[in-house]
């Protein structure tokens, strides 16, 4: 941008010089543009007069050398890096000049490559040991790379209306509603259009932009077109005062014939786009003295930047405050300024200056920094670092209120459209949310109706009821800053979930998300003892009346119940004697169990006499005796054990009720008062009759019912089929219900349960499957969604439950 390099430059040629050598015209003349700064003339001329010197290597040196100085008088990093580093390999120019690789460091510095810089600053360091430059780029450079990999709050945004392929620069707000903006620009439209031999680009005028309805900037159009603040010279780099009255800016003179400066002026402005005549603000000195960049606190006090006598070094921010009609100027001093430049201020609230400048510790080039008043002194400037400082040139900083973090500043960073662009920043809003997901321990689905509880320390508690899906959430304005949040979830037959979730320390906005898995209160085991009687007797004993009561607290608390109480004689009396025995015994524990409040419903009794000697499901130890599981008590097997009393044991362990669990679906009664009647109690004369009701649906197949994990469901079969298949509706069914759960599945669970369905070919093992009185355990099915039915199976598969035939005329399955 040329006011700032312009500025930068104008007063001092600060860059250090080299003895020319014995000079041709064409060194001469770039000699001559040089020390006049105009460096687009200088290096062109020096580009010419490179291809004339090419046997004169020490001027050949010096040449390419004023090449990366002019690059670098116009601030182009880019090149001035790749000019510098021609010499760097020149031991006897940087044994006569060190600071050449300072130069380079520098130029790498500011395009961001740190890593390389530090080496650079490091060689500079071992050559001048007595420059503290040299420390300082390489702490500067570590510096760096930590505030980029841990930014500020700020956001920052590259404003694309804008800015245009030229300079944009050096925003201000100009209306007290923060509304509209005033900046700097060489674009086209400019009123100058002749080309600067110093920086090789157009002169820059003031443009105008506003927000529309929708916080949106428009097109920018020129502030002026009377010639007032525009005009064909460089204007630019303006600020209004806090009252939005006047408008001051810097205005730079262009006389070719003669040494020009840069001056501060006043205007006011008169409607949209009308302004007075420009009054020179008088800071002493004459047409080429250098003021500019000028910022107004209440008060009538301009902050500006100049390089004066008294000051620091470079050019430094200076106060001057209106004193019987004169200003009178005084320098910051050195804890603001420093050797460098200190560029662009901004006063805020009268005591907060904001400024640019590339002596401080930065990040690369120009850097942004901070330093409030206090008490009759400045303090020590502060880094805004990253993302608002760049490796690039950063600077002129504008707030859009009092009390806001929010507004505009300037920068040549990468990824902008033109040299120089605008930017905007903000510290956005810090909210924070709470959500999640409740889901079912067994069968990994959605968990509807949970009460999620939220208790703040800070004392308030909130409550939300899970969705369908198991979700729950709480919004920003019941997540605060600086709280910590102790959750609970409740559920009816679950046991509850606790967590925590804080945001103390949190920086930034956050959804924070805490998901819950509900684990389902198992139901008590239904314990199922035996019950046994002296020969030739059928009534409960006292002991037995105490088992049942464990059988009747799991009745109780399991409502969906039925069970099947199997009464049996041992052999020694006959079939007719032995039928009315079991049927009483049967009797006797049903009659206990309606008077204990079931319902006889729930109770399916038969008599089975001596027709089913037991098999032990377990090691039974009687009389000093130990009788194997797997032991069946035939009168064979009784008769070959060593005495009579182990015989006797074996015939008490035949005389038995048992119970067994026949399935899980009753539907319990709504009053207490429906439950009456008794239980019908079937003498069971032929259990060798093993059949379950079967129906032909057509050739070579059927339907018929079983029961699964204790729970009846139809099945077809068809003799055919080889694997066993259910459908993914039943199954989804069969997990929502509880019957099989995520740990009957092959595989990873998670992947294969979907929100209201199973995926199509999961495996899942059904614990057992009962048809008639034939179970078999650990059954494979494949969930498969275009089977006929919604549980099929074929003859491999029945022929596990034993061996079979088909009665079509009974409609029976039956079970040799």
């Amino acid at each position: 941008m040329y006011l700032k390099n312009r500025f930068v430059c104008l007063i001092a040629f600060f860059c250090f010089t080299i003895p020319a050598l014995a000079q041709n015209k064409a060194t001469k003349a770039a000699d001559d543009a040089f020390s006049e700064q105009l460096y687009f003339t200088a290096l062109q001329k020096y580009q010419k007069a490179s291809s004339k010197v090419k046997n004169n290597k020490a001027e050949r040196d010096r040449i390419t050398f004023r090449i990366a100085e002019c690059y670098r008088m116009m601030n182009n990093t880019k090149k001035a890096e790749t000019a510098y580093k021609r010499l760097i390999n020149n031991v006897k120019f940087i044994k006569d000049e060190p600071r050449v690789i300072l130069y380079y460091a520098n130029a790498l510095k500011a395009n961001g490559n740190y890593d390389e810089a530090i080496k650079q600053y490091q060689a500079y360091k071992d050559l001048s040991p007595k420059d503290p430059r040299g420390e300082q780029g390489v702490s500067t450079c570590k510096m760096a790379k930590e505030w980029i990999a841990n930014p500020t709050k700020y956001t920052v945004k590259w404003e694309k209306t804008l800015n245009s392929k030229e300079d944009d620069f050096a925003p201000s707000y100009a209306d007290k509603k923060f509304g509209s903006i005033i900046f700097t620009s060489d674009r086209d439209a400019s009123n100058g259009k002749d080309i600067d031999n110093w920086t090789g680009l157009k002169f820059s005028d003031f443009y105008l932009a506003r927000k529309d309805r929708k916080q949106e900037w428009s097109k920018p159009v020129l502030a002026d077109q009377a010639g007032m603040i525009n005009t064909k010279t460089n204007d630019g780099v303006g600020q209004f005062d806090p009252r939005f009255a006047h408008f001051y800016f810097t205005r730079c003179y262009n006389d070719s014939k003669k040494k020009n400066g840069c001056q501060i002026f006043m205007t006011s402005r008169t409607g949209t786009s009308n302004w007075s005549d420009p009054e020179k603000i008088e800071l002493g000195g004459d047409s080429t003295s250098i003021y500019g960049h000028p910022s107004v606190a209440n008060g009538d006090i301009i902050y500006f930047s100049a390089e004066l006598p008294g000051g620091v070094g470079g050019k430094d921010i200076w106060r001057a405050s209106k004193k019987s009609g004169k200003w009178i100027k005084e320098n910051l001093g050195p804890v603001i300024n420093t050797p460098g430049n200190e560029l662009f201020p901004f006063i805020r609230n009268d005591s907060i200056l904001y400024f640019a400048s590339d002596g401080l510790p930065g990040m690369g080039g120009m850097d942004i920094f901070r330093s409030v008043y206090s008490k009759g002194k400045w303090s020590t400037p502060e880094n805004l670092k990253s993302p608002i400082n760049s490796p690039a040139d950063d600077l002129a900083i504008v707030f859009n209120a009092e009390e806001s973090e929010e507004g505009l500043f300037t920068s040549n960073r990468p990824g902008g459209k033109g040299r120089d662009d605008i930017y905007s920043f903000v510290i956005p809003p810090i909210y924070y949310t709470l959500e999640g997901t409740v889901t079912d321990d067994r069968s990994l689905l959605p968990v509807q109706g949970a009460e999620v509880r939220a208790t703040g320390t800070n004392g308030r508690i909130f409550k939300y009821t899970t969705d369908e899906k198991g979700h729950y959430s709480f919004n920003k304005m019941q997540i605060t800053a600086n709280t910590t949040y102790d959750i609970l979830v409740i559920k009816k037959d679950y046991f509850n979930e606790k967590g925590r979730e804080t945001t103390v320390g949190l920086e930034k906005s956050k959804d924070l998300t805490r998901n819950f898995v509900l684990r389902p209160i198992p139901k008590k085991p239904v314990v199922l003892p035996d019950i046994l009687y002296d020969l030739a007797k059928w009534d409960l004993k006292p002991q037995y009346q105490d088992s049942l009561q464990g059988l009747i607290e799991t009745l109780d608390a399991n409502e969906t119940i039925v069970i099947e109480l199997a009464a049996h004689t041992d052999s020694r009396d006959s079939d007719e004697r032995n039928d009315i025995l079991s049927q009483k015994r049967a009797q006797s524990v049903v009659d206990y169990l309606i008077t204990r409040g079931i319902d006889p419903d729930r109770l399916v009794a038969k008599g089975y006499g001596e027709r089913v000697p037991r098999a032990l499901a377990k090691e039974v130890s009687r009389e000093g005796y130990t009788f194997v599981l797997g032991t069946v008590l035939t009168d064979s097997v009784i008769n070959l054990l060593p005495s009579t009393a182990i015989k006797e044991a074996a015939h008490q362990l035949n005389r038995r009720t048992e119970f067994s669990v026949l399935r899980n679906d009753f539907i319990p009664k709504t009053t207490p008062s429906k439950i009456q009647g008794t239980a019908k109690i079937e003498v069971v004369v032929a259990p060798e009759v093993n059949a379950a009701p079967i129906k032909k649906l057509k050739e070579g197949t059927y339907e018929g019912s079983c029961f699964v994990n204790g729970i009846a469901l139809s099945f077809t079969y068809d003799p055919g089929e080889k694997d066993v298949f259910i459908s993914a509706a039943q199954a989804f069914k069969l997990l929502k219900d509880g019957v099989i759960d995520k740990n009957d599945f092959e595989g990873d669970a998670t992947k294969l349960i979907q929100e209201k369905s199973i995926s199509e070919k999961a495996v899942i093992t059904l614990k057992e499957v009962r048809i008639a009185r034939n179970t078999v355990k650990d059954v494979k099915v494949i969930v498969n969604s275009k089977i006929h039915g919604t549980f099929v199976f074929g003859e491999n598969t029945l022929k596990k439950f034993g061996n079979f035939r088909i009665d079509e005329e009974k409609e029976q399955l039956i079970f040799d």
